[in-house]
């Protein structure tokens, strides 16, 4: 399989940022992607007195993407946006994931919610406008189980634990990971969610200043099995495309059956 990790600089005009993941899409289609990952909201971000009316998973912004999916037939996992949610005044932060027939697949909607205050540096209560998701997900993508997960969800390795354990060998991270914890954290986290659970692991993250006063860290990147980071973006908007060889999983996990000899 080939996967393309595409790095964006979403901001508060939705038409730009859609037109921009369109292009970075077309530029995963001609190196040959079999699965393209956007980030995390990858429709809006800024003030919140701008954001776009959240959508059902049928909606205008699953139909540029499944669009897109059947336009250069590539599975796209469209990062994530602000689905319609319980009630008014919550909705669900939503992958979607589009075969390449451009057919909705799967579904997933973010666990655990970023809900930080750090005295003077930050304070964010994603709760306050979000409903937590309760399913974890599994897709099987061209023959390859694929397990979902956005941005916070990265800090609770049960949850990628009952993906490994409910079959899956490539893990994906759209995120938009802040500056002050993803300089030390990001690369840290990601490496432990594939070492662990012996799966590749994709992230594709917003880069760059964000309005109000949010900064994303980047650094997109796929590791292997065994932690070896494959292919990682600059810090800049762009597209990294490496080739997964699950072979070598299947070697991994013979060779260090770490997997199989879990107690707990």
């Amino acid at each position: 399989m080939r996967v393309a990790v595409c790095q964006l600089n979403a901001r508060d005009d939705r038409k730009a940022n859609l037109a921009a993941a369109g292009e970075l899409l077309g530029r995963a289609a001609a190196a040959g992607a079999d699965l393209a990952i956007l980030p995390e909201y990858v429709d809006y971000l800024g003030p919140s007195s701008g954001l776009p009316e959240p959508e059902p998973t049928d909606g205008e912004f699953a139909e540029f993407f499944s669009a897109a999916a059947a336009q250069y037939g590539m599975w796209v996992l469209a990062g994530s946006f602000h689905e319609t949610g319980p009630d008014e005044e919550h909705t669900y932060n939503t992958s979607l994931v589009f075969d390449r027939g451009g057919a909705l697949a799967a579904t997933y909607r973010k666990i655990h919610l970023y809900d930080v205050q750090i005295p003077g540096r930050v304070s964010y209560l994603e709760s306050r406008n979000v409903a937590a998701g309760t399913e974890p997900m599994v897709v099987d993508v061209d023959g390859v189980p694929v397990g979902l997960s956005i941005c916070y969800d990265l800090r609770f390795p049960e949850l990628y634990r009952q993906l490994a354990v409910g079959g899956a060998q490539l893990l994906v991270v759209p995120a938009a990971f802040m500056m002050h914890t993803g300089r030390d954290h990001w690369e840290v986290l990601l490496r432990a969610r594939a070492i662990e659970n012996q799966c590749y692991v994709a992230a594709a993250g917003q880069i760059g200043d964000h309005d109000p006063g949010r900064t994303c860290f980047g650094r997109s990147m796929v590791i292997d099995p065994w932690g070896t980071i494959l292919g990682q973006a600059p810090d800049t908007v762009g597209v990294v495309v490496v080739d997964l060889d699950f072979d070598r999983l299947r070697e991994i996990r013979s060779e260090l059956p770490s997997l199989a000899n879990r107690r707990l």
